[in-house]
């Protein structure tokens, strides 16, 4: 039996009940919040004026609202995968929702299935597959696949088929953060799009390879060069990997959490004293995305740990705007007092646990060290209900909705909604029917 059908049968195989509808619902309110602020983004006009050029087709619409969902960069993230489900998954349940007579619970199931498929493909790629692909791009279009799949009622052979051909358009590259290009949040509109694309046309009868994972000129073998296939099927009867998937507290990369948790305890101990220098103890993952000690755009702040530390100690918070240009002319000269090197033991832990150790000396020769062994938001440092929820009422009064509060209420009952197509939640997400950004939603 093939990789693929060996994962086609382990995620048939597992049983999704009321806890795992739950967890998804708050991953859809989560993302949905993620693409209404995302569109009050540069970028994100330009992806609306793209979308509204013609915005008819449920494709375009997974591209739009995916690519949207990824560009203030607070959406989830799978630690020991490194993909970012939500924004390929999500927009693609999303968009089909607004098209088929499917229930809230349907769109659940099919969010924690397609979870599953991108995330263990991911957990098998290996370290050196990421140092170039990005992985919410390569690994995110199976994912997509598996979800629409099951909104299609496919068969198993026909799941081989839609995972064989997302396969086979698995791609994107790291080079746009060498100068901050916008090219991130296609990986994402893309891999929704493609994985849409691939279940589509296997409903259809169009056949995909079914050893794209482990064939001699498949997936592993183009761009995987460690990878470990024996990690795509670990621990078949453990939890769905939906709950191994952390949530986002600061808009910018996952690998600057740790370390800005740590700087922000930091901060409330200073007490006005004058820094000397900041060592900062972190992953060789971390240093090869993260180390910008100057960052010219603000993109590129949402990736430097130098800038994201320092606004951390400064301010005693990180916010949208804390990565404008203004924000890094402010805190370059304590930028320049960091120094990053590779903690061996975080490394060890590594991705299991996402952590960082920020030690600061004062020029009276007062000293702090602060360890993080998980990043906030993750499983094992988890945000409250209530932390979650204040998340995404921000999120949602930056992209202009009047009442989030009430907003982020009736998408967590979302499981109750009897047809998607037929409620007032699709209100947040069409745009040709609600208008251009700016616009104050209401209930």
């Amino acid at each position: 039996m093939t990789l693929t059908a060996q994962l086609i049968e382990l995620i048939e195989s597992k049983a999704i009940g009321k806890k795992e509808s739950e967890v998804a619902s708050w991953f859809v309110l989560d993302a949905i919040a993620n693409f209404v602020a995302g569109r009050n983004s540069e970028q994100g006009r330009i992806l609306e004026g793209w979308y509204l050029d013609e915005p008819a087709g449920t494709s375009r619409k997974v591209f739009w609202m995916g690519a949207s969902m990824h560009i203030q960069e607070v959406d989830d993230l799978h630690r020991q995968s490194v993909v970012h489900p939500g924004c390929v998954v999500i927009p693609t349940v999303l968009a089909l929702g607004m098209r088929e007579d499917i229930s809230g619970l349907q769109m659940l199931e099919a969010v924690v299935k397609g979870f599953e498929a991108c995330t263990r493909i991911g957990n098998s790629v290996g370290p050196a597959h990421y140092k170039i692909w990005h992985n919410t791009a390569t690994c995110g279009p199976f994912g997509a696949a598996y979800a629409a799949g099951i909104l299609f009622g496919l068969g198993k052979e026909q799941f081989r088929d839609a995972l064989g051909n997302a396969g086979t358009q698995s791609s994107g590259l790291w080079e746009f953060s060498e100068n901050g290009a916008m090219s991130k949040h296609l990986h994402a509109g893309r891999a929704g799009q493609s994985g849409l694309l691939s279940a589509e046309l296997a409903k259809l009868g169009f056949s995909g390879s079914p050893t794209i994972l482990e064939g001699k000129r498949g997936f592993y073998a183009a761009c995987c060069p460690d990878a470990n296939p024996d990690a795509l099927l670990v621990d078949p009867e453990g939890s769905w990997q939906i709950h191994k998937t952390s949530i986002k507290p600061w808009p910018c990369c996952r690998h600057t959490h740790p370390a800005i948790d740590a700087a922000l305890e930091i901060s409330s101990k200073l007490d006005g004293g004058n820094i000397e220098s900041i060592e900062l103890g972190v992953t060789q993952a971390t240093l090869d995305v993260c180390d910008k000690p100057t960052p010219e755009t603000l993109y590129d702040a949402k990736f430097s740990l130098q800038h994201c530390v320092s606004v951390a100690i400064l301010d005693g918070q990180v916010g949208f705007d804390a990565f404008e240009s203004d924000a890094r002319q402010r805190v370059a000269k304590m930028a320049m007092k960091i120094s990053l090197e590779r903690n061996e033991e975080i490394e060890k832990a590594y991705p299991n646990a996402w952590g960082a150790e920020v030690k600061v000396k004062l020029t009276n020769g007062k000293e702090f060290s602060v360890r993080r062994k998980h990043a906030k938001g993750d499983p094992d440092a988890p945000l409250s209900p209530t932390e979650f929820k204040e998340k995404a009422t921000m999120l949602f009064r930056f992209g202009g909705v009047s009442e989030p509060e009430a907003w982020v209420e009736r998408i967590l009952e979302l499981d109750s909604v009897s047809s998607f197509r037929d409620s007032d939640l699709i209100d947040l997400l069409d745009v040709s029917a609600n208008g251009s950004m700016g616009k104050s939603f209401e209930i």
